[in-house]
């Protein structure tokens, strides 16, 4: 199979010459209103991604999550499946949710053009890197450029609120093999690894109520009431959170990451009945952010045995020790989530060859860092496939009132995947060394 230089630029100038076009398609997608929370509010959106890569010649399969929230998974296979490198293209379609008293330029949800930028919910995270990928995989086919490795694109839903329908895909089997995967997210252009994060719910529950008149017995001496207030109890847990937290932040680092990036942050605290008890249960709610290279198994097992020791240095803890809830599917059925870390290995194949793509586009290297925050990445890393995360748009417009992205930006996006998409199809699966490409 000859790779022609001739093709990539042919496509990269279409990019040009149809740039209205891929923004209308971007545009399109901003006015699905697909915030979450609320959630359940994808299905149309979907149908139009679905029906979208069908034109293309796409199998498409789209199942519920949740209801009213499907993934869309497209496949076309290769003309040379066995022989050449297949790739997953991955989004989220869910946007950052929106309070009605955000001050927007105009309704969030139809997007306009303004000083070289587009303004709208989802814009920068993440339809811009969406619909440009819808664009890229259109050119292609109405181009006629007939590809010998699998391509999937994988449209998910409730990555924002940890629902992750990328790991559904996983689960399901639909769209979850392939030589190498790219995560379209918000990264300004840059190649990122990320580290992961989870949730968990710390708890402290006495076997036993009292009333409220009973607290001089429990504090004061001669009461002899053996008792304890787990709200007050909780504050030797919190402190034991931030003794371990400082103890990471000198002792683990991680190449590309702030020191101090892995934190525990005590997010919200439940507890107690009523005015007249003393407060049996307390719970504490915790985000733990950790580095690219530990596994949140790992490092929720660190947090328990840490606990778990100090709680023995307390006299009502020793005998009433906390317990502990990690994870969850979605902040929004069952308050709490995970997302896995992505580690990039700067000298895997598809790293090199996305450097390369992004280097004859913009004439630049590539910058190959971590995200300061977390996609869905982790499970498709997580599934043994290796994966990265690069999209057009930034941090400082994810969530933000009147999202932007620059329009540059997305063409210039496009372009880079174009021709990533291409090489990396015509690149046969045993070959190693990317020079002459």
């Amino acid at each position: 199979m000859i790779f022609l230089r001739n093709d990539v630029d042919f496509l990269k100038q279409k990019v040009e010459e149809r740039q209205g076009e891929l923004l209308d398609l971007v545009k399109t997608l901003i006015t699905y209103k697909t915030p979450a929370p609320p959630a359940r509010n994808t299905q149309e959106a979907q149908e139009y991604v679905g029906a979208h890569l069908k034109k293309l010649g796409y199998t498409v399969d789209m199942w519920d999550v949740y209801p009213n929230d499907p993934n869309v998974v497209g496949v076309l296979k290769g003309t040379n499946t066995g022989k050449y490198k297949s790739l997953i293209i991955n989004g989220h379609m869910d946007v950052a949710e929106v309070s009605p008293d955000e001050k927007w330029i105009g309704d969030p949800f139809i997007p306009v053009e303004e000083n070289g930028h587009l303004i709208g919910r989802g814009a920068a995270d993440m339809k811009g890197g969406l619909g440009s990928a819808l664009f890229a995989l259109q050119l292609l086919k109405e181009y006629e450029i007939e590809l010998p490795g699998d391509i999937t694109l994988q449209s998910v839903i409730g990555e924002e609120v940890g629902e992750a329908g990328t790991l559904q895909c996983c689960k399901c089997g639909k769209g979850a093999e392939a030589d190498f995967a790219i995560v379209v997210d918000t990264s300004d252009l840059h190649i990122q690894g990320q580290g992961g994060v989870i949730t968990g719910w710390i708890t402290i529950k006495s076997n036993q109520t009292y009333h409220d008149a009973t607290r001089r017995n429990m504090i004061h001496a001669g009461g002899k009431l053996v008792a304890a207030s787990a709200i007050e109890k909780m504050s030797k847990v919190i402190q034991g959170l931030q003794e371990l937290e400082r103890h990471w932040a000198i002792t683990k680092s991680y190449q590309g990451c702030p020191p101090g990036t892995n934190t525990i942050n005590p997010a919200v605290i439940e507890g107690g009945r009523h005015a007249a008890f003393i407060a049996d249960e307390c719970r504490l709610w915790i985000t733990v952010h950790y580095y690219p290279d530990e596994t949140y198994e790992k490092v929720t097992k660190e947090i328990e045995e840490h606990i778990l020791n100090v709680s023995k240095g307390d006299l009502w803890l020793k005998d009433n020790p906390p317990s502990f809830t990690w994870g969850g599917t979605s902040m929004i059925e069952d308050r709490g989530e995970i997302f896995p870390s992505l580690e990039v290995d700067s000298k895997h194949a598809g790293v090199q060859l996305l450097s390369q793509s992004h280097y004859r586009t913009f004439h630049a290297e590539a910058k190959i860092d971590v995200s300061p925050t977390v996609t869905d990445g982790g499970w498709l890393a997580a599934e043994g496939i290796p994966t990265v995360i690069y999209g057009p748009g930034d941090l400082t417009n994810a969530h933000a009132v009147n999202e932007k992205v620059s329009i540059d930006q997305l063409v210039d996006f496009t372009k880079v995947l174009l021709e990533f998409i291409y090489t990396w199809s015509h690149k046969e699966k045993e070959e190693e060394n990317l020079n002459g490409l």
